[in-house]
């Protein structure tokens, strides 16, 4: 089958098939299967099986349950409600200054815990709450919520970087590292955003009427909240950024600190442990059945000529490679309005890749603005999934429409980042030029 006649068949039965709903998993798997019998028969079907076995055996991917256990377990840990209280004691009296410190604890929780929706849903829960009884912009608080809980998939540990490195032979430390910087300054934006914003309006954030101010002693007091977690981020990163363990190794590291954190604020019990197993093991499995149909379904199109195609289309652009990595992040950008980023990884990987190589850009690079694509693919609707989070928690009378225009000025704050760390890749890169 032609190649071109092949993306146009494939690519169509995607769109249509996630368009009436059907889980991205087996949307993957069965377009794959369905164009393997077309193409090489029954006896094809082994590819799938053998592709399955050999990421079952991927040592790489053998951190993505026990971060997700680390992350599961830290939820229930009481560490948010510590963390809350330190931001409110010491950033009350700042104009928006609990939206701002609430961003930063979404930060923490991300170097903590490598998926979206620990931060997401605990913050909801914990601070949004809190903000909206103050008489806070909903919208600011529903927004900041949502786009600080992304910063999950974005500052390591983050679950799309090691599944990245799974695919491309990358350097799942030296991506956790790269994306380190970009995923604060994204923090940073955020936190100038909304201060300025309610600098100009005070009733978008207003500040801590002075009776309820913590005193000084009140304040150091509660910095006791932040000594776990930065023990347990400082181990976690240290091991990797040290060259002590691989990345693997720091999941299980991390996966055994946040057990001790949990029993140090004495929530940890038999009860929570199993609870806490049991959503990890339900995560990963679907993680891993997206990982199976998604190989499944590049091996198909990376078959039929795939890496071929846009190599030519890319040699007959006369447009600098620069421009071409911008059409690329626009191509993730509309693909994630839509599709999981694993989802994303998956189908665009065997495709870009070679292009990259031919380009002479560096895959770690490229893999850093994949991982920020990915961050902001959780916010940007209709289908992000932190918009989905954020519905099941926010006031009744709140429509979706309202969370959708929340997240806007958020996504442009991820939206400068990439264009920075496109034109000034030191800005991603020079932390893993640092590690040995």
């Amino acid at each position: 089958m032609e190649v071109g006649l092949l993306t146009v068949l494939i690519f169509g039965m995607l769109i249509v098939l996630l368009m009436l709903g059907l889980p991205i998993a087996f949307t993957l798997s069965g377009i794959a299967i369905v164009f393997i019998l077309l193409l090489w028969g029954p006896s094809g079907l082994l590819m799938i099986a053998s592709s399955a076995y050999a990421q079952a055996g991927s040592f790489v991917l053998v951190a993505v349950p026990l971060f997700i256990f680390m992350a599961v377990v830290l939820e229930g840990s009481g560490m948010a409600e510590d963390l809350y209280d330190v931001m409110h004691k010491w950033l009350g009296a700042v104009p928006g200054g609990l939206a701002s410190g609430t961003i930063i604890i979404c930060a923490i929780f991300a170097a903590m815990a490598g998926i979206s929706g620990v931060a997401t849903v605990t913050m909801g829960l914990i601070a949004m709450p809190a903000m909206l009884s103050r008489g806070y912009n909903r919208k600011m608080v529903v927004g900041g919520i949502a786009c600080g809980g992304a910063l999950g998939i974005i500052i390591p540990p983050s679950i799309i970087a090691i599944l990245y490195g799974s695919i491309t032979g990358t350097s799942v430390g030296k991506l956790f590292m790269g994306a380190m910087i970009p995923g604060i300054l994204i923090a940073i934006i955020m936190i100038i955003y909304i201060t300025v914003r309610c600098i100009i309006n005070p009733t978008m954030g207003p500040i801590v009427p002075k009776q309820e101010r913590a005193t000084w002693a009140e304040k150091m007091t509660s910095l006791k909240g932040v000594i776990l977690p930065i023990i347990l981020i400082s181990v976690v990163l240290g091991t990797i950024y040290t060259g002590i363990g691989t990345a693997t190794e720091a999941s299980g590291i991390g996966a055994l600190g946040a057990l001790a954190c949990s029993a140090a604020n004495k929530k940890l019990s038999w009860k929570s442990l199993k609870l806490a197993s049991v959503r990890a093991l339900n995560v990963t499995v679907m993680g891993i059945w997206i990982i199976v149909g998604a190989n499944a379904f590049a091996a198909i199109y990376t078959a039929g000529g795939a890496s071929d195609l846009m190599l030519g289309i890319v040699n007959s652009l006369d447009i600098p490679p620069l421009a071409i990595i911008f059409l690329m992040q626009i191509i993730f950008f509309i693909l994630g309005m839509f599709m999981d980023p694993m989802g994303m990884l998956m189908i665009c990987a065997p495709v870009f890749l070679p292009v990259i190589e031919a380009l002479g850009f560096d895959p770690t690079w490229f893999g850093i603005l994949f991982i920020l694509n990915s961050g902001m693919a959780y916010i940007t609707p209709p289908f992000g999934f932190n918009l989905f989070y954020m519905r099941a928690i926010v006031p009744p009378d709140m429509k979706m429409e309202e969370i959708y225009l929340s997240v806007y000025p958020y996504v442009a704050c991820e939206a400068i980042v990439i264009l920075l760390v496109m034109f000034f890749p030191e800005i991603g890169m020079w932390l893993p030029g640092k590690m040995g």
